[in-house]
Formats: C-alpha cells, sequence, structure tokens
C-alpha cells in the first residue's frame, strides 16, 4: 500500500514559472500590464466608483492589447485580484529572414529563428531594409525588440542604424 502511494510519473516536467502574477486591482496604475480576456495589455486610463450598497469601489480599466493594439475595458472591484503578466523585451540583431520568420542574434551571439515578420508599419520598414543587411559587405543593421509576454512573442519596435564604411 504504501509503495502505491509513493507511485508517481514525472514524464513531464517544467520549470514552474507562471505565465502571469496576481496584483490587487487598487494597486494597478495607468502604463501597467495587466491580463484582460485573456491578453496581455498596457492600461491607458483607469477610474474608480464609490463603495456602492454591496460595499465595493469598482475600478474600471480600459486597456490596449501590447500585440494587437486592440482597446479592451474590464469592470473590477478594487479588493479583487487581477493577473499582471510576466513581460520581457530583448534587443536582437537581424541577421536575414526566410518564409515569414526573421533570423535574429541575441547580444550573446545566440541565434533564433522563430519570431514572425510584424505585419504593417516595422514589417514594411524591416523588408525595406533586408536588402541592406543581406548585402556583402552589410551596409545597415537593423535591431528589434521582441517582446515575450504569456508564451507570445513579437517584434514591438524597430531601429535601423547606417553602417560606416
Amino acid at each position: 500500500m504504501a509503495d502505491e502511494e509513493h507511485n508517481h510519473d514525472f514524464a513531464e516536467a517544467s520549470a514552474g514559472a507562471s505565465l502571469t502574477t496576481p496584483k490587487q486591482c487598487s494597486a494597478l496604475r495607468k502604463n501597467d500590464l495587466v491580463v484582460i480576456k485573456g491578453r496581455p495589455c498596457k492600461i491607458v486610463s483607469m477610474s474608480t466608483s464609490k463603495t456602492g450598497k454591496h460595499g465595493h469601489a469598482k475600478v474600471h480599466l480600459v486597456a490596449i492589447d501590447i500585440f494587437t493594439g486592440k482597446k479592451l475595458e474590464e469592470l473590477c472591484p478594487s479588493t479583487h485580484n487581477m493577473d499582471v503578466p510576466n513581460a520581457t523585451s530583448k534587443p536582437y540583431e537581424v541577421i536575414g529572414e526566410d518564409d515569414g520568420f526573421l533570423y535574429l542574434m541575441n547580444d550573446k551571439g545566440e541565434p533564433s529563428e522563430n519570431t514572425k515578420i510584424p505585419e504593417g508599419e516595422l514589417g514594411e520598414l524591416i523588408h525595406q531594409n533586408l536588402a541592406q543587411v543581406e548585402a556583402s559587405p552589410p551596409t545597415a543593421q537593423i535591431t528589434v525588440i521582441v517582446t515575450e509576454a504569456m508564451g507570445e512573442s513579437h517584434v514591438t519596435k524597430v531601429d535601423i542604424q547606417p553602417i560606416k564604411a
């Protein structure tokens, strides 16, 4: 019986890092990140209503999805917790492109090939300058900021620097 209680299958394991952390709604501020409807968002405005008949002040949040730019709203009691995404932004140098994905290199020289070329203005800026990066010798350096949150990663900023000969 004792052997049966301790017979566990550990075939799958993870580091245990959570995609989000809880934070009380009343402690959130403008420009903080928050999860609304399962999406990582940046708060652009918030207002608090007075304590009502049932005892809870409500916080009205208006936020923009950090990846899609869509506006989302949430109404939450001020004493309740909301999820805050664990987001990181890292710079990468663009080495090239293949089939809609960027070849990137971080500051330690490690490659990354799983970041899609963004749509819209950022993607067009990268496409317009890729020929300069892939030229021999290169005439420009493209640095992108890749933001990762909740299992997604997207290019959120592009910087083009000419290379002086």
